[in-house]
């Protein structure tokens, strides 16, 4: 069955070092490389321009390689406020000339297409009057690929098909056709697991996946997951199944003057305060905390805790330090590279039952819940980190500098 084209799926191209190249044009035409913390000579790069990509330098390139590939290569430290404060000026414009469904990330969005259509020429030229929005109002430096289809699904594949600045369409007509280059696994949504199990079912090209009976690929995927993929994947609107929050998590790629196991606790201290932060703004509680490392030399640590459903800072503190001194014979006299914090196993305050021994009334908030609440109020009024609960080392970068 022909379906006509209805959404419109936005790419920006290589955006985080377009932003910095929009910003300054003294790097314009000249390679960029986005590192994830300043001054950063380890670890990877988190984003290259295009001028960088022709050297083979990529998202993902160490650092140290992407200086033999490019010596003339430009290192900047990302600056993910800024990153959103020019997406929601790209959403704004996108959204006067077509509907936006959803920011589907930092450089993603999802728009629906004013009326279905099958006119291709007419839904290319409205790409095109976007594209013109985009760089008239905001800035050349700033490009986009597009893609179209008869869902999201489609929409989104189509837009990774013709990069940069490019546009291209994935409807029934053309499909499975016009990706038959691609293997089942350059699709979003599937995994290496996924992959695997399409390989032991025998599905090893994007022509089987296409064809697969959906109830057969519920099986395979052993979840609706599948079912919903391949109906996608063949054209049908398929509803995006509502998510419920697992948990809420802070990690930090950790700079040089921050590896030493004391100056990691208190980053890792800081990280608990913005996650339960976080926790609380959407009024839920958790029941388990969860710590991890990773070590300068790749290997890892990571533990969990159970506990009683909170959202204070000083609880989650609490077994914070207790996985910590767990970690410590692990961790003395090494380096570490990153550390995250994530408070899972969450539900609604207002779903919390009593407890008599405390005592604690269904839905009641704690003193130290209480306590937490109002540092919230006063780290709102008069800025991030006006007042902590005990020492911590703030660490912005990825996703803090701005």
């Amino acid at each position: 069955m022909n379906r006509p084209l209805t959404t419109l799926y936005i790419d920006m191209n290589s955006f985080f070092s377009s932003v910095e190249q929009h910003f300054n044009p003294e790097l314009r035409g000249r390679p960029v490389g986005i590192t994830a913390v300043e001054g950063s000579t380890a670890g990877a790069l988190v984003a290259a321009s295009y001028e960088a990509k022709a050297y083979g330098i990529k998202t993902g390139t160490l650092v140290s390689d992407a200086k033999r590939l490019c010596p003339d290569i430009i290192l900047l430290p990302s600056r993910h406020k800024l990153y959103l404060r020019m997406n929601l000026r790209i959403a704004s414009v996108l959204d006067e000339i077509c509907e936006l469904e959803r920011v589907r990330s930092v450089d993603e969005f999802q728009l629906r297409l004013p009326a279905p259509t099958e006119n291709v020429s007419e839904a290319y030229a409205l790409v095109q009057r976007l594209k013109e929005a985009v760089y008239g109002q905001i800035g050349a430096s700033l490009r986009f690929s597009a893609g179209l289809g008869s869902n999201h699904l489609l929409a989104k594949i189509a837009g990774k098909l013709e990069k940069p600045d490019g546009c291209k369409h994935l409807w029934a007509r053309n499909m499975p056709d016009a990706v038959a280059h691609l293997k089942p696994d350059d699709l979003p949504g599937i995994s290496t697991g996924t992959m695997r199990k399409l390989a032991a079912a025998g599905i090893t090209s994007i022509s089987q996946l296409y064809h697969m009976d959906p109830r057969h690929a519920r099986a395979v995927w052993g979840s609706i997951e599948g079912e919903r993929f391949v109906r996608a994947l063949q054209g049908e609107q398929v509803e995006l199944p509502k998510t419920e929050r697992g948990g809420y998590g802070s990690s930090k790629v950790l700079s040089p003057d921050f590896r030493a196991p004391k100056e990691a606790y208190l980053v890792g201290r800081w990280l608990v305060e913005k996650a339960t932060g976080r926790l609380r703004g959407d009024g839920r509680v958790a029941s388990e905390f969860s710590l991890s490392m990773r070590f300068s030399d790749g290997s890892s640590w990571g533990r969990s805790i159970r506990c009683e459903a909170s959202q204070a800072t000083h609880d989650m503190l609490a077994h914070h330090k207790a996985l910590w001194r767990l970690a410590w014979p692990s961790i003395r006299g090494r380096k570490l590279a990153s550390i995250s914090v994530n408070l899972s196993k969450v539900g609604m305050i207002e779903d919390r039952t009593g407890d008599l021994l405390r005592p604690l009334k269904p839905a009641e908030r704690t003193k130290a819940e209480i306590v937490s609440a109002a540092l919230d109020q006063i780290n709102m009024r008069f800025g991030p980190d006006t007042i902590s609960v005990g020492v911590n080392r703030p660490h912005y970068g990825f996703f803090e500098r701005g």
